[in-house]
């Protein structure tokens, strides 16, 4: 409701509608391409990103981007967990259906809560008379608190079940070593580098290179240690990025 802020809130109030459906159809196909394997490492590496984020928050960083930055990690995360949890099991496909039933009943009541702040909300929180707007309004604090939760747990899952996917690849020790060993210093440059980008630039710009920095050391690591279907799956997942990142453009202008 802040009238400086204007421009932004149209900006969030148009994109809504148009692209929802089809981001969700993209969104989806993507993460049906990628291979678990390569889900599983994008899961590990976010998960360590969050983790240094977090740690460092005393020294000037931001944890409101990760609930954005998220989006393609958080597909992945899913993809990972249910494909270990339902591995073998004699109802798999009907869990899945039940899934997406589920997902989708959230996703519409989601929806219409975002389309009903989107127009009313400044209206109603003055007014004082819709039970939703009131909520929002005295407790709306928490809903980062409640959304940082749910990802913890999410993501604390589909970890476990990522180095699970991984390792059962591996027939013997030294062999996995052999591929945990490079992927691990991968990362460490990763996160350093990631910790430094946005101090020595501003704009937008610093996200999308870093999405490039990822997936481009990512995608050398995996033409050394990986298979050729990991590569692929891997140009399929710099995508999926690119594509979260253009749907999230309005709020993580909101959040600089």
């Amino acid at each position: 409701s802040d009238p400086e802020r204007q421009r932004e809130k149209d900006a969030l109030g148009a994109q809504r509608r148009v692209l929802e459906p089809l981001h969700v159809a993209v969104l989806t196909g993507l993460l049906a391409l990628v291979g678990s394997r390569v889900a599983a490492l994008v899961v590990l590496e976010f998960s360590l990103r969050a983790v240094s984020t977090l740690l460092s928050l005393g020294k000037g960083a931001h944890s409101s981007q990760l609930y954005l930055l998220c989006q393609y990690s958080l597909g992945c995360g899913v993809s990972c967990s249910l494909s270990f949890l339902l591995e073998e099991a004699p109802h798999g496909t009907f869990n899945l259906v039940l899934a997406v039933g589920l997902a989708g009943l959230l996703a519409t009541y989601t929806r219409r809560l975002a389309r009903h702040v989107c127009t009313l909300y400044e209206l109603h929180s003055r007014a004082r008379y819709c039970g939703i707007c009131i909520l929002l309004l005295t407790t709306g604090h928490r809903v980062p608190h409640l959304l940082r939760n749910a990802l913890a747990v999410t993501f604390g899952v589909a970890d476990l079940a990522a180095v699970a996917l991984i390792n059962r690849d591996f027939l013997s020790t030294a062999e996995a070593l052999r591929f945990w060993t490079p992927l691990t210093i991968c990362y460490a440059l990763l996160v350093v580098y990631m910790q430094e980008e946005p101090r020595r630039s501003a704009g937008g710009q610093p996200v999308y290179r870093t999405v490039l920095v990822r997936m481009g050391g990512l995608f050398i690591l995996l033409l050394t240690v990986g298979r050729w279907t990991d590569v692929l799956h891997v140009l399929i997942s710099l995508l999926g990025e690119f594509w979260c990142l253009l749907r999230a453009g309005a709020m993580l202008e909101a959040c600089r």
